[in-house]
C-alpha cells in the first residue's frame, strides 16, 4: 500500500512509497482504511525533531476512515463502521483516567515506540502511535472512535486533533466568561478553533495575532473582533484594555518567545493558556517575584484539556447546529502523491488546514 515516509529526523520532504505494510493486527486491534487526513503543525514538529518521534516514520495523526477488520475481543466496532482516529486514547484504568483527566493518559504514548508499519528494509513507526499519511493503519481499538454517518471524513479528520485542541482550550481549560477580553497568538487551524471557542463563550473582544495577512483575514471570518500583526499587540493592549492586559491570552505557537509575549499581555490575575506544543530544550523564563505578584494563572492545555470522547460529541453537535464552521478550515486539498505540497502550504502559512484525500 502507499504511505508517506520520513526516513530521517530533520529531512523536510516525505517520500510516497508503495511498499509499506500495516502491521500489528491481532486481538484488541482494528485495521482502518484512511479516507481523509489533515496536516497538523505537530507533524512538521516531529519531522524536525521538536517533538520526540523515532524514525523512519509515517506522519499524520488527524485522520478518519472506515473499519476494514476488527481483532478478537473488539465488540464495539465492526467492519464498515466510520471512525475518527484518536491519537490519545484513554485506557480507563490509570490514575489520570480514574481522576477524570483522561487527556493525560499515557497509554497512547506507549504505542509510539511500537512500529505500525514495515517495509522490505525494516520497521516503520507511526507518528503518535498512529500514522495517517497512509491508505491503511492498524491501531488499538480505543484509537478508533465511531462517528455518525452524516459527518464527512474530512470534517471528522479535523475533529481528531486541531479542532478538539483549539475548542477545548477555550471551552475546557480557560472556561472563559462572557464579556471577557481574549488574545489568540497564532491563528492557524488550532488558533482559529480557539477563536471559535471564545466566540461561543461570549467573549467581548477577541484579538487574533498572526504575522500572516491571510490568516488574520480568516480569523475575522471565524469570529475575531480584531486581527493584528505581532508588532501591533502593545497598541491593541493599550486601546482595548487601557494597558491592563487581556483576561485570557492563548499561545498557539509552541515557542518560549511567544509564551513570554502572551504572559506580558495577560492582565494581573488573568489566564495564559499554553496550547502550542514546543521543544523540550526551549525554556520559558519567569522570575519568582512576577509569578507571586501578578497572580497570573498559567494553564497548559493538552488535547483540549478535557475528556476527548465527550469533546468529539460536543464538536459534532455544535457543527450540526451551525454554531461552528469546520468546512471553512479546509483551505486546500491535495492527494497523497502531493503531500510535500501540503507541507509547503503549512510552512508558508498559506493554509489553515490542508486535507489529504486518500
Amino acid at each position: 500500500m502507499r504511505a508517506a515516509v520520513l526516513h530521517e529526523i530533520g529531512q523536510d520532504k516525505l517520500e510516497v512509497l508503495d511498499d509499506v505494510e500495516a502491521v500489528g493486527f491481532g486481538p484488541g486491534k482494528v485495521r482502518i482504511r484512511v479516507r481523509a487526513t489533515g496536516l497538523c503543525h505537530s507533524d512538521l514538529s516531529a519531522m524536525g525533531g521538536v517533538l520526540p518521534q523515532p524514525a523512519p516514520f509515517v506522519p499524520g495523526h488527524e485522520g478518519a476512515g472506515e473499519i476494514l477488520e476488527v481483532g478478537e475481543g473488539v465488540t464495539h466496532l465492526k467492519a464498515g463502521d466510520r471512525v475518527v482516529v484518536c491519537w490519545l486514547p484513554a485506557c480507563g484504568a490509570c490514575p489520570a483516567c480514574k481522576r477524570g483527566q483522561t487527556e493525560l493518559c499515557l497509554a497512547g504514548f506507549m504505542n509510539a515506540g511500537t512500529p505500525n508499519f514495515k517495509r522490505p528494509g525494516g520497521d516503520v513507526f507511526g507518528f503518535a502511535g498512529t500514522g495517517t499519511f497512509t491508505e491503511e493503519v492498524v491501531v488499538d481499538a480505543g484509537c478508533a472512535v465511531p462517528i455518525p454517518d452524516d459527518v464527512p471524513f474530512d470534517i471528522a479528520a479535523l475533529i481528531g486533533c486541531g479542532v478538539t485542541t483549539g475548542l477545548g482550550a477555550a471551552l475546557n481549560t480557560a472556561d472563559l466568561e462572557a464579556g471577557s477580553s481574549v488574545a489568540v497568538i497564532g491563528c492557524g487551524g488550532v488558533g482559529i478553533s480557539v477563536i471559535q471557542g471564545a466566540r461561543l463563550k461570549g467573549a467581548a473582544e477577541i484579538v487574533a495575532v498572526d504575522p500572516i495577512e491571510s490568516r488574520r483575514q480568516a480569523a475575522l471570518r471565524f469570529g475575531a473582533t480584531r486581527a493584528i500583526a505581532p508588532g501591533e499587540l502593545p497598541d491593541a493592549k493599550q486601546r482595548i484594555t487601557a494597558g491592563e492586559g487581556f483576561d485570557h491570552v492563548f499561545e498557539v505557537v509552541g515557542k518560549s518567545a511567544t509564551a513570554r509575549t502572551a504572559y506580558d499581555n495577560t492582565r494581573r490575575g488573568g489566564t495564559l493558556v499554553v496550547v502550542g506544543a514546543g521543544a523540550m530544550d526551549d525554556f520559558l523564563q519567569l522570575n519568582m517575584f512576577e509569578l507571586f505578584f501578578d497572580e497570573k494563572r498559567i494553564l497548559p492545555s493538552m488535547y483540549g484539556g478535557g475528556d476527548v470522547l465527550r469533546s468529539y460529541e460536543r464538536t459534532i453537535a455544535l457543527w450540526r447546529a451551525g454554531r461552528i464552521d469546520l468546512a471553512g478550515l479546509i483551505t486546500h486539498r491535495v492527494p497523497l502523491a502531493d503531500i510535500n505540497e501540503a507541507l509547503d502550504q503549512m510552512r508558508t502559512g498559506t493554509a489553515l488546514r490542508t486535507c489529504i484525500d486518500l
